[in-house]
């Protein structure tokens, strides 16, 4: 889609559960708490993108164990909206926390300059050819593939910086994923999708914009719309389809209802189409949420 779906809703649709702020951030809290004990960790390390999602894991973490044990990487590209750089900085300083700044551009182009060799014409199936990947002839990508698995890429370099971090300071990692982008598999396998916490990970995005007002996190933030930064105008309705309103509403009543299409249908005024296209989200990502298979 060009644009992000913006479906009205009927009055009688189903809402999200409220949730309370302090009761919410004494549970989060006390879980950050007991996991930094059970890993005998010194203190945790947090990928800062300038965002609503690493700001409020941040937010958590300080209210947890205190800001003088943590540590907060910023790794920019030149794909990283200047607004992010700028509100990483904001919130290193708001909540006083250790902070590193990294540009990762010339390690993303060394993996990609490496990997020229086996960008090739799939179209050349020859003798030699190992899973229909030849070993000549120049390939021609579609200009998408390219992105997401340059943006992919990155990611993972992103996890590979913060992960060596920790080791460095006996920290574990803690990941800002949420409940809307880990049930569609909206993020990076063994990139943002790698850490060893996630504290944010059975809320809501429309649920943690509620929590982010009460918890007082600078509006700016708040109100921008979310993205990864991995190309350049890219955002994370656009890329996913809907807004995140309808998104949440969607996958409330699909996974925590487990309602069928006519119910959602007549509850929430969207074609079976649509809500077709995230079951199929929700089961062909599932693989992520899981260990790798073995036999």
């Amino acid at each position: 889609m060009s644009q992000a779906n913006t479906l009205n809703f009927r009055d009688d649709m189903i809402k999200l559960p409220k949730l309370n702020p302090d009761k919410t951030k004494d549970k989060i809290t006390d879980f950050i708490k007991n996991k930094k004990v059970e890993s005998s960790a010194k203190g945790i390390a947090i990928g800062l993108s300038g965002g609503l999602d690493s700001t409020l894991v941040a937010y958590l973490l300080k209210e947890a164990i205190g800001s003088e044990n943590i540590l907060g990487v910023h790794m920019s590209t030149s794909t990283t909206p200047k607004e992010d750089k700028k509100h990483f900085k904001l919130i290193a300083e708001y909540l006083n926390i250790n902070s590193k700044e990294i540009a990762i551009d010339d390690l993303s182009k060394e993996f990609i300059n490496l990997a020229t060799d086996f960008r090739r014409d799939s179209r050349n199936n020859g003798p030699g050819n190992v899973a229909n990947v030849p070993i000549t002839g120049k390939r021609t990508y579609d200009d998408y593939v390219l992105k997401v698995a340059e943006g992919n890429l990155k990611a993972r370099i992103r996890m590979s910086i913060l992960y060596y971090y920790a080791n460095l300071n006996n920290f574990i990692v803690a990941g800002t994923g949420n409940r809307s982008e880990l049930l569609i598999g909206y993020f990076t396998k063994y990139g943002d999708g790698s850490a060893d916490i996630l504290p944010i990970a059975n809320i809501y995005k429309s649920q943690l914009k509620k929590l982010a007002i009460a918890w007082n996190i600078p509006r700016e933030i708040i109100d921008k719309p979310p993205s990864a930064g991995l190309w350049d105008g890219q955002t994370d309705e656009i890329e996913i389809g809907f807004s995140y309103e309808i998104l949440d509403k969607l996958l409330h009543t699909i996974v925590d209802k487990n309602l069928d299409n006519d119910t959602i249908s007549k509850e929430i005024n969207i074609s079976h189409e649509e809500i077709n296209k995230i079951r199929d989200k929700i089961e062909n990502n599932k693989h992520k949420l899981r260990f790798p298979p073995s036999p």
